[in-house]
């Protein structure tokens, strides 16, 4: 604990040495944290910019916009149309990569504007394993990564926060709906629609870390393995299938290897 301490009180004393700090705010754990500490340093200082593409369900941005104004932090709330670009809209494999861009830079456009003198984003030490193609538009656009500089893991996220009292303290890990998708098929607002409502689904089904994967017309459903026997009981599977078909969906499968991130990077050669 007391090296966790150490951690926190280094990530304290980098952000008091920026002056003025405009955190790249999604409303997830890591940014929550980075956000509250930010503003416990500086104050007015610090600013949220939260980008809003069409990969980011509408509870997600409004859970942000809530915890901003209960907790006193000036937000700005930026445009993301990310798929009127090709690049992002094909689902190359770099995808990550050319979203982070167009997204970061107009986040960096927003901070000067607003006066402030740089920008983070909540990457922590567990990003670093997987195939994470967006990392590289944060170094080349010089985007700060305070959590990841201090050493800080998901886990002593989990800890600080719960120690902050933040809310997002034991949120389950999210990453975009883009994510949902195979590499090489094309992202439309309909198939975001149809992984955002399967996933409300299982959501409002009282599931709390799974992601549903489209192949095709095919939904791949990846949950805990705990929680496999509660998903097939008759009536769970019976009004997940009968729903997800509803979506548009034409299979509805379990992925027996269960939730896991970056599932879709496993078939990758990097």
């Amino acid at each position: 604990m007391d090296t966790l301490h150490t951690k926190y009180d280094a990530l304290r004393g980098r952000l008091q040495e920026l002056g003025s700090l405009a955190v790249a705010f999604s409303g997830g754990v890591d940014s929550t944290f980075l956000l509250q500490v930010a503003h416990d340093v500086l104050g007015d200082r610090a600013l949220a910019v939260t980008a809003a593409p069409p990969f980011v369900p509408g509870r997600e941005q409004k859970e942000a916009a809530d915890f901003c104004r209960e907790s006193g932090i000036r937000q700005i709330v930026i445009p993301a149309e990310a798929l009127e670009i090709d690049s992002i809209r094909q689902n190359p494999p770099d995808r990550c990569y050319h979203c982070k861009r167009m997204i970061f830079g107009r986040i960096i456009e927003a901070a000067k504007e607003a006066g402030i003198s740089h920008v983070a984003e909540g990457s922590n030490t567990d990003d670093t394993g997987d195939y994470r193609p967006g990392m590289r538009a944060i170094r080349e656009l010089e985007v700060l990564s305070p959590l990841l500089d201090a050493g800080l893991s998901k886990a002593d996220i989990r800890v600080l926060s719960k120690e902050l009292a933040l809310p997002t303290w034991d949120k389950p890990s999210f990453a975009c709906l883009a994510s949902r998708f195979v590499y090489g098929e094309a992202i439309t607002d309909d198939r975001l629609a149809m992984v955002d409502r399967a996933e409300q689904l299982l959501l409002d089904l009282g599931f709390r870390q799974f992601r549903v994967r489209i192949h095709g017309d095919l939904a791949r459903i990846e949950i805990l393995p705990d929680d496999f026997d509660r998903i097939m009981l008759p009536t769970v599977r019976g009004q997940i299938t009968a729903a997800l078909k509803e979506y548009g969906f034409s299979y509805v499968t379990l992925d027996l290897s269960g939730y896991r991130t970056g599932s879709m990077n496993e078939v990758l050669k990097i």
